[in-house]
This record gives structure tokens, C-alpha cells and sequence, in this order.
């Protein structure tokens, strides 16, 4: 004990609070673009002229870069040995990376037609400039995200509750850049910051997105510089685990391994017992049921509660501009909410009885909400058909309140099932890995490791199949909602009926761990 108590002390010396702050920061410039992501991009690729049913293969970077990228850059940080420290040199990159990325992104219409795009239509050399940012974009996501995640154990060492004052500053900071994106994208007049984004082959919408982008590189390279410059990181040397200057290294279990990562996963999976497997099912249902709304969200509000299109006139194309407007005013009541349960989960598994059958429950509001999509939508839809909806000089009228009502209804409450989804099933599988008999910090590392690969393979499926699925059965979004909404259902029951209780001792707390995707 006093061994370990000498430990904690150095630790916590080493590394005062600030410095932890300091890194979690970089989260909300991370945040901040990925909400950018979720709640613009989608509806942009399709001005650009991709067609919806092709749009979701854009998004096949996300789980590819994730499966592939931030393991190997986790593998060659923990050995890196440059005089600036083992992970400042991969944020850095990263961070400039993404600065780049989103340049692109943002000015890829403007390449496009500097290069002979046609002012309508499929814009072909814009897209192109969209598809490689918006590739670079998530490399360099995974690039900055692992190895600061990474830099937060190192500055927490072996003290468990520094560690977890590490995560819950990341999340929140999580949630800050969630709540700055989705209101920089809500708000339709931004474009007036930078009024030269507006240019030629870029309306209004896009000049939007290209101001919420050059405040996203801002946010970002702030916050990555003051924390790169104020934590001071030694550098490693790979003799005896030990620091260029020859200090110790503070946890025994930071020593590089020599073993390849995909080995490792590897024989993970073929030793995971039967309460991890259940675990990576209900995962999998689960994530197969967020992604179709978490892809098509703002869309869905500009389409079918709307009844706009982005491949139409003028008048049309403003109506479903101001329906994801609505949603990304959506999607920032939901990081609220999510913020707020987060805050809650051990309250709310004690009042229901276990963490497993509050992941349950809530997976049943999900598939509830997804279900409510298709009562909105038709609503939406017999109001257009039955009331007036254009003004005598010729616009477009936006649905009743109430239908605003009910879709920015069901962005808020699934905040509450999102928060139980970013952290019971990360909580649950360091828990199911410390009685597996293994060493608990690299088998906590593996199983994480392993239920990442059950979320990026449902992402990778609905990234390939949501859009032919839903061309289908006549277009649209809701096809994959309420295929969503069925995964939902299995997933709560199996959750309720199959996985086992967290083990531990009665009345110890284990505070659940925060996480995302990507």
C-alpha cells in the first residue's frame, strides 16, 4: 500500500489537475467538427449532387480509419522516441491535418468549378475534392483522438481516480464541442462573419459551412496549442522503459509491446467468454439501430417533416435548408440532455436494477423514438397534402409548430439512450475483462479494442447498404429508421433477457467509462 500510495503521489505531482484539463480541451475542437459532421455534411453532399442513396458510402471512412488508423497510430506513439515526447507529435500532426481536411471541404464547390464544374447538376471535380478532405478529415481525426486519449493515462499514471477525473473532463468537453457545433449549425445567418465565403458556386448554405469550419480550425488549433505548450511530455527511451532523461516510467504496464496489435485482437476474440459475446451483440444491435438516424438525422428534417429537397428549385431548396437547420437545433438539445443523463447513470441503473437492464429500457425508448419518425413524417406529409402551404408570392410555408414540435421532440429525448451508449457498454466491458483473469490494464486496453470492432462493423454495414436499402422500398430516410428501430427492440431485449449482471462486489461503484465513435 505504501508502494502504491508513493505512486498515486508522484503521479498526481507530476501532473496537476490543469494539465489533465488542459488535454481534455482538445476534445471540444475535436467535437465541435465531427458535430459539424453529423448535422452538415450529409445534406451538403448531396447539393454537391451525390445521390441519397450513395451519400452513406461517404461515410465508410469512419469505421475504416477507426479500425485501422488509430491502432496503428496507438502502436507507433507508445514507441515513438522524438525529443517532444511520445504523443505531443501525433496531436500536432493531426490537429494540421485536420485544419487542412476541412479547408478542403469547405472550398471543394469552388475547386470544382475552377476546374469546369457546371453551376447544376452532379458536380463531379467538387466531389472529388469533398471525397479525399473528407477522407484526410477522419484520418486525421483517429490521428489526433487515440493519442490524446492516450496522453491523458500517461499524465493520470496508475491513480485510478485521477484516471477517471481524466475521462469525465474529456466528456464533458465532448459535450461542449457537440453543443457549439450543432448551434453554429442551427444558426443560418453565420456566413456573414467571413461574407467572402459566399461566393459564385457556393450559396448561402455552403458559405455557412464554410464559416462553421474556419471556427472549428480556430477552436481547434487554440486549444491543441495551449495544451501542447503548457504540458510539458519527456521523451522516451526504449531501454528499460525508461525516459529519455532516465526517469522512471510511472506505470509498469506503459512499456511498449512488440507484439502486433491485430494479433492481439486476435487472440482476444478467440478467448472472449460468453458474457463478452453478449456484450458485442447487443453492441452491434445497438449501434445498427443509431447509425441510419445518426447519418440521416438533419436530412430527414429537411425532407420528409419539411418537404423540402436539395435537388430542387430555388424555393424548395431554402425549405430544406431551413429543416436542417431545425435538426442541427435538434441535434444541440440532444447533446444537452446526453450531457445531463451522463451525469446520472449510477443514479438511474440503482433506481432500475443494474446497468444491463437500464441499457435495456433505454434501447426500447430508441426504438420508440425511430418508430415515432414514420407518425411525423406523416403528419408532415398530410398537412402538405390537405392545407395551404404556399404564401400568395410563392413560398413555401414550414409545417405547424407541432410538427416542429414533434421532431425536435424526438432529437431531445434521444439524448437520454446516446449518453447510456457512450458509456454502460465501455463500463461493461472493463468490468466482464477484470474477471477474466487477465492483467487488468492491458485486458481492459483489448476489450475496448475488441467492442470498437462491434461498433464499426455495423457503421461499415449502413454505410454500404442505407442508402440501396432505402432506394428499396421507394426512397427516403425511413426504410433505415424503422429498420433501426426494429435492431433497437432486439438489442433491449437481449440486453434485459441475456447479459449478465456486472460482476464485482456489492456496493462498489464503478463509475462508467465515457466514449464515442468515430
Amino acid at each position: 500500500m505504501e508502494v502504491e500510495s508513493a505512486r498515486v503521489t508522484t503521479a498526481e505531482a507530476a501532473s496537476p489537475l490543469r494539465k489533465t484539463i488542459s488535454v481534455a480541451s482538445i476534445a471540444a475542437g475535436i467535437q465541435f467538427g465531427w458535430a459539424l459532421q453529423l448535422s452538415l455534411l450529409t445534406p451538403y453532399v448531396q447539393l454537391l449532387g451525390i445521390p441519397h442513396k450513395w451519400s452513406s458510402l461517404i461515410w465508410l471512412c469512419g469505421p475504416v480509419s477507426g479500425m485501422i488508423v488509430q491502432p496503428i497510430v496507438g502502436y507507433h506513439s507508445d514507441n515513438c522516441t522524438s525529443r517532444f515526447g511520445r504523443r505531443k507529435p501525433f496531436i500536432a500532426a493531426g490537429a494540421v491535418l485536420v485544419a487542412f481536411a476541412v479547408f478542403l471541404i469547405g472550398y471543394a464547390a469552388d475547386f470544382g468549378q475552377l476546374m469546369g464544374d457546371p453551376k447544376e447538376g452532379i458536380k463531379t471535380r467538387a466531389i472529388l475534392f469533398f471525397v479525399v478532405g473528407f477522407w484526410i478529415l477522419d484520418i486525421a481525426n483517429n490521428t489526433l483522438q487515440g493519442p490524446c486519449r492516450a496522453l491523458l493515462a500517461d499524465l493520470s499514471g496508475s491513480d485510478h481516480k485521477k484516471t477517471r477525473t481524466a475521462n469525465a473532463f474529456f466528456s464533458f468537453f465532448m459535450a461542449v464541442g457537440n453543443v457549439l457545433g450543432y448551434a453554429a449549425g442551427s444558426y443560418t445567418n453565420l456566413f456573414h462573419v467571413f461574407p467572402f465565403t459566399e461566393t459564385k458556386s457556393c450559396d448561402v448554405y455552403c458559405a455557412n459551412l464554410k464559416t462553421c469550419f474556419f471556427i472549428s480550425i480556430a477552436l481547434l488549433l487554440v486549444v491543441t496549442i495551449i495544451a501542447l505548450s503548457y504540458v510539458k511530455e519527456k521523451p522516451w527511451s526504449p531501454e528499460q522503459g525508461k525516459t529519455a532523461d532516465g526517469g522512471e516510467i510511472t506505470d509498469a504496464n506503459d512499456k511498449p509491446t512488440k507484439t502486433l496489435f491485430f494479433l492481439e485482437i486476435f487472440t482476444a476474440l478467440k478467448n472472449l467468454e460468453r458474457p463478452m459475446w453478449i456484450l458485442l451483440m447487443v453492441t452491434a444491435l445497438n449501434w445498427l439501430a443509431w447509425f441510419p438516424f445518426l447519418l440521416f438525422d438533419t436530412d430527414w428534417m429537411g425532407k420528409e417533416v419539411y418537404g423540402g429537397t436539395s435537388g430542387g428549385t430555388a424555393e424548395q431548396l431554402r425549405v430544406y435548408d431551413n429543416g436542417v437547420r431545425a435538426g442541427s437545433l435538434g441535434l444541440m438539445l440532444n447533446a444537452i440532455v446526453l450531457g445531463i443523463t451522463s451525469l446520472a447513470i449510477e443514479t438511474l441503473a440503482r433506481w432500475v436494477g443494474g446497468v444491463q437492464k437500464l441499457w435495456g429500457i433505454v434501447n426500447f425508448v430508441l426504438a420508440i423514438c425511430l418508430a415515432m419518425t414514420v407518425l411525423v413524417t406523416k403528419l408532415a406529409e398530410a398537412h402538405r397534402r390537405n392545407d395551404v402551404i404556399m404564401t400568395g408570392d410563392g413560398h413555401l410555408l414550414p409545417p405547424p409548430s407541432g410538427i416542429k414540435a414533434g421532431g425536435l421532440a424526438i432529437f431531445t429525448i434521444l439524448g437520454i439512450p446516446l449518453a447510456i451508449t457512450f458509456s454502460v457498454p465501455f463500463a461493461l466491458a472493463s468490468m466482464f475483462c477484470k474477471t477474466s483473469g487477465s492483467n487488468s490494464s492491458a485486458g481492459q486496453g483489448l476489450s475496448l479494442g475488441v467492442l470498437n470492432l462491434a461498433i464499426v462493423v455495423p457503421q461499415m454495414v449502413v454505410s454500404l447498404l442505407g442508402g440501396p436499402f432505402d432506394a428499396l422500398f421507394g426512397g427516403g430516410n425511413l426504410p433505415a429508421f424503422v429498420f433501426g428501430a426494429v435492431a433497437a427492440a432486439v438489442s433491449a431485449t437481449v440486453a434485459i433477457t441475456m447479459l449478465p449482471s456486472p460482476p464485482g462486489p456489492p456496493g462498489v461503484s464503478t463509475k462508467p467509462v465515457a466514449g464515442g465513435f468515430h
